[in-house]
Order: structure tokens, then sequence, then C-alpha cells
């Protein structure tokens, strides 16, 4: 009979789910919830603080729609992080972990770029009884103009430092979540690790305009007729999520192979959660499904993974953790395999002849165009 139940980090969670940080872990009534329904852990909001200069407006969230308009399949953000005081925030970690002593609480934390601030904030939370932490290197909208969030995550020097200073100050572990706005996530991943995160969190929003509304002609969403660039998330963003999940994945593989990594990107289903893990992922956080489906969406979450785990005889996460990653080469190495093969087949007189497809760029025909794209298809 296969498990969901997994330890990351020391962390001993019953399934591979977590909340991501951001509205569905706001408050303790949200995480009281969360845990209720049963999902794995919880990533609380991200906190700083000083919460006074964390103004939100409305409507701070796009939509994107299925051509039929029955299905998001795009969502967009501006929201900031947490607007609570801090102390407040204090006050309900260690209610939550006195209501939920299993439960695993993990807090999201943002400081500007100084020592003192991250060793308090750090310090801080600890005390409350956090079991462990989620270094927010990545928001893409509104804290990168203060050099917080994806200003820091984008320059590996400063991330490798701060990343030293929360290791120095810290007896939990600690995740950094890297921003996907980057020309190679190995880069800023590589620093945290170096610099002593136990793991990663890879990826946050992407930077992005949802759209233009063809009616007023502004761009949404729209705010007293102004927007700005938010954070893009939901399903239309997991091919990008699993590429970037990907290549972590096969620098931990390398060069930090007892480090952990904690996928992100578009989960909406236990099929997607098992995709993240055969490409390396530890854990699955769901943050837009929750807002999608709600809380209790965890449930046939787990169903369709352990479904998926019966059929291929998995009896734990580790028995198909990363078995994708050998999968993935160069061009060149795929033009080679496939020269190979060809070679091959024409030497066996009892091979069966290959479909017709487009070989080169000459032979695609205008008539037929549709039915040569489909044959190269997968």
């Amino acid at each position: 009979m296969p498990t969901l139940a997994t330890t990351v980090d020391g962390l001993k969670l019953p399934n591979p789910f977590v909340i991501g940080s951001g509205p569905p872990g706001t408050n303790l009534n949200v995480i009281s919830r969360a845990f209720k329904e049963g999902w794995g852990a919880v990533i609380a909001k991200t906190v700083s603080l000083d919460a006074s200069k964390v103004i939100n407006v409305t409507p701070r969230y796009g939509k994107l729609h299925s051509s039929d308009g029955k299905e998001v399949i795009g969502w967009e953000n501006i929201e900031l992080i947490s607007d609570r005081p801090f102390h407040l925030w204090e006050q309900e970690f260690k209610k939550c972990k006195d209501m939920h002593p299993d439960g695993v609480l993990i807090a999201s934390i943002m400081e500007e770029y100084e020592k003192g601030r991250w060793v308090e904030l750090v310090e801080r939370c600890q005390a409350c009884g956090v079991d462990a932490f989620e270094l927010n290197f990545s928001c893409p909208h509104g804290l990168p103009e203060r050099k917080m969030g994806a200003a820091m995550g984008q320059d590996p020097e400063i991330l490798e430092e701060v990343c030293s200073w929360v290791k120095s100050a810290t007896k939990i572990p600690f995740w950094a979540k890297m921003t996907p706005n980057i020309t190679h996530i190995e880069d800023p991943s590589r620093a945290a690790l170096k610099g002593g995160a136990d793991g990663i969190a890879a990826i946050n929003t992407i930077r992005s305009v949802i759209g233009v509304n063809l009616e007023t002609l502004r761009p949404e969403p729209s705010v007293e007729g102004y927007t700005t660039p938010g954070g893009y998330s939901s399903r239309a963003v997991k091919p990008i999520a699993l590429r970037m999940v990907m290549e972590v994945a096969k620098l931990i593989e390398s060069e930090f192979p007892d480090r952990s990594l904690s996928a992100i990107g578009g989960v909406e289903s236990g099929n997607d959660a098992a995709e993240f893990i055969l490409l390396g992922g530890d854990t699955v956080q769901v943050c837009t499904g929750v807002m999608k489906f709600g809380y209790e969406h965890v449930k046939p979450m787990c169903e369709q993974l352990l479904a998926f785990m019966e059929k291929h005889k998995f009896e734990t996460l580790a028995d198909f953790k990363g078995k994708a990653l050998p999968y993935f080469t160069t061009h060149a190495d795929l033009v080679k395999r496939q020269t190979e093969r060809k070679a091959a087949q024409k030497a066996a007189a009892a091979a069966a002849p290959a479909k017709k497809m487009v070989q080169a760029d000459g032979e695609w025909t205008g008539d037929d165009f549709v039915k040569q794209s489909q044959a190269l298809s997968r």
C-alpha cells in the first residue's frame, strides 16, 4: 500500500502538498482550515518587521480564461506581502502551534538588505515555534522597488550573503524561494545553497501583463485607470515551472545532493504533482489552486497521486522522485540518437517502414500543413 508521508529536511509531512505563501495562508483562521483539511504543511503569507509600508489596492487580481470562458488558465496578482503588524503574526504563530502541534508551519520572511533586520525577524519567528522558514527572494512586484523580493533574488552575490545571515541565526531548516524572472535559475539557486539554505523553492510567479481591455483600452487589472506588471500563476505557467524545477533539480543532484526542492507552478491535480516529483521535487506547493478550488481540493489531489503510485507500483515518493531527470539531454544528442536509430532500422531487413514525416523545411506543403504538423507531434 503506497504512502504519501514523507520527511523533508527533518520535517515530517503526511503528504507532499504544501500551501504556498500567499492569500491561502494570510491569517490563523485560514491556516487552521488548511491543517483541518489535511494539507501536508502550510507556508504563511510573507511577513516583515514593518508592515506599515505595505498597502494593497483593489482590484488586485486579473484572470485569463479559456476560449469558452469556462476555465481560468492564468491568474495575475499585484498583491503585496502581509499588511498585518508583525506582533499579530507572532501571536498567531504561537496559537497555531498550540492548536496544531503536529502541523508543519513554515514562516515566509522578507526584509531589506540589512543583516540586523533579517536576524531579528528570524529570531522572533523562531521563538514563536515555527517549524521552518522560506525566504522570499522572488516577489516580482511592489517590493523590488524597495530592493526586496526579486531584486535580491536576481543578484546571486547578495542572495548568498543574506542566506548566510539566516544560517547563522536559525536553528531550523530554511528554503530559498527563487524568482523565474531571470535567465539562468541555477545561478541564484547555487548561491542560496552555498549560503547555507537547506533547500530551494521554485518557482514564484512570472512577471506579466494579463491583458488590455478592448472596451476601455486600459491594461488590467485596472486601478483608477492604471496598473503595474504583476505575478502570473495558475495552469498556464506549469510548463515553464517544470523546466525550471528540472534545472534546479539537476543542480542539486550534481552539486548539493543533500538539499531539498519544493516545486511550485500551476499544480492543480495529483498528476501535476507527480510530474514535478518525477523531475526532482520533494514537495509541491499550491497557492492559486487553493484560490480556485478551495482548501478541500487537497483530498482529490492526494487520491489522484496515490492512484498514480498504485498504477506504477511505487510505495513511497522517493521511489519515483527524479525518475524523469536522466531523460533530458542536448539537441545534438537527440540528433545523434535518432541518426543511430534510423541507421539500425535501415540495416534490419525486417524493420517496419517509418511513418512519413517532414524531414526538412523544404518538404512542408500548404495543403497538408496541419496533417504534417500532427505527424511530428507526440
